[in-house]
C-alpha cells in the first residue's frame, strides 16, 4: 500500500506538470491562432511522453539523489510530492504558469531540513542559478531567432508558401518543445521516487502518460494566460518563443538541471517582445508571474517542512 501510495502521488505530480507546462509549449501557438488548442494539446501529450521516456533520466537522478543524498523515507517523500503537487495545482487553477522544479525543489529542501538529512546546498545553489540564467537565455535566443528568421521569410513572395513555411515550423517548434518539457521535467515528479530506490523504464512511462493526461484535461487554464496575456503573438514569434524555450529546457535536461519552463517561456516572449516592441508587453501580468516565482518553492518548502514537522510529532 506504501509503494501505491507514491506511485499515485507521482502520477498526481506528472499530471501537475501537464496542466501548468503544457501552455509553455503550445500557448504561443495558440496565441497565433495558427493552431487551434485541442489539436495544440494532442501535438504536447504525444511529444512530452517521448521526451519524458527517451531524455528524463539524467533529471530524475539529480531531483531523487542530488539534493539529498541520503535515503529517505517513504512517509517524508509522500508528505514532499503531496506539497509540490498541491502548490501547483493552485497555481493552475489561477491560470498562473509556475514552475514545478521549483515547487519540487523547494518541498524537497524544506522536507530535507525538517527530518535532518544532509541537504546539498551547492547543488541546489546551481540549480536556483539555472532558474536565474534560463529565462535569459530564452530570451536571448528567441531574440536571435525572431530576426534570423524573418530576413528569409520576407523573400518568400508567394503568399500560400509563405503560409505553409509558418506553419511547419510552429508545428515543429511545439513538437520539439514539448519533448523538452518531458525531458526536463520528468524528473520532478518521479525523482523523489527514485530517492527510495523506485525506479524502472514502466515507471517513468506511466509518469510520461501521467503528465499527458494533465496536458489533455487540465492544460486550458494556464494556455489561455500565455497565449493572451503576455505580448500579442504571430505565427512567427510563436516559432521563435517556442524553439528558444526548447533549446534551453532540453540542454539543461542533457546536463540534468531542473529548470523552470514558465520562466524560459515568459523570458523567450519577452525577447520576441523586445523584437517588436516593448510597449506591447504586458507587465502587469508578467510581475504577477514573477511573484508566483518567488511563492512557489517557498510555499512548497514550508508545506513540506511543516508537514513532516506534524508527522514527526503524530507519529
Amino acid at each position: 500500500m506504501e509503494v501505491v501510495l507514491l506511485v499515485v502521488a507521482g502520477l498526481y505530480l506528472g499530471w501537475n506538470i501537464g496542466a501548468n507546462d503544457s501552455a509553455n509549449c503550445a500557448g504561443a501557438s495558440v496565441g497565433s491562432r495558427l493552431i487551434p488548442y485541442r489539436r495544440a494539446t494532442l501535438l504536447v501529450a504525444a511529444f512530452a511522453l517521448l521526451g519524458a521516456w527517451a531524455g528524463g533520466a539524467r533529471v530524475i537522478e539529480t531531483v531523487g539523489k542530488g539534493l539529498i543524498a541520503e535515503a529517505l523515507n517513504p512517509e517524508a517523500v509522500l508528505i514532499a510530492m503531496l506539497a509540490s503537487g498541491l502548490c501547483v495545482t493552485l497555481a493552475t487553477a489561477f491560470r498562473l504558469p509556475v514552475s514545478t522544479s521549483q515547487a519540487i525543489v523547494g518541498a524537497m529542501t524544506g522536507l530535507g531540513l525538517a527530518v535532518g538529512a544532509e541537504v546539498d546546498a551547492a547543488r541546489i545553489v546551481r540549480i536556483v542559478e539555472a532558474w536565474v540564467v534560463s529565462p535569459l537565455l530564452a530570451g536571448a535566443c528567441a531574440l536571435g531567432l525572431y530576426h534570423l528568421t524573418a530576413l528569409p521569410l520576407r523573400l518568400v513572395r508567394r503568399v500560400g508558401l509563405l503560409d505553409r513555411l509558418l506553419d511547419w515550423l510552429v508545428i515543429l517548434s511545439v513538437g520539439y518543445a514539448a519533448f523538452s518539457l518531458g525531458a526536463n521535467n520528468i524528473g520532478n515528479a518521479l525523482g523523489p521516487l527514485a530517492n527510495l530506490g523506485l525506479r524502472s523504464p514502466e515507471l517513468t512511462l506511466l509518469g510520461g502518460l501521467a503528465l499527458a493526461a494533465g496536458v489533455l484535461t487540465y492544460g486550458h487554464r494556464v494556455t489561455e494566460t500565455v497565449a493572451h496575456r503576455i505580448t500579442p503573438l504571430d505565427p512567427l514569434s510563436a516559432f521563435a518563443a517556442q524553439t528558444a524555450l526548447a533549446l534551453v529546457a532540453h540542454g539543461f535536461a542533457l546536463v540534468g538541471i531542473p529548470i523552470s519552463l514558465s520562466q524560459a517561456v515568459v523570458g523567450a516572449l519577452l525577447g520576441v517582445g523586445v523584437a517588436k516592441g516593448l510597449q506591447i508587453v504586458g507587465w502587469e501580468k508578467v510581475a504577477l508571474i514573477a511573484l508566483g516565482w518567488i511563492a512557489t518553492p517557498l510555499a512548497a518548502g514550508l508545506l513540506a517542512f511543516g508537514g513532516a514537522k506534524l508527522y514527526g510529532l503524530l507519529g
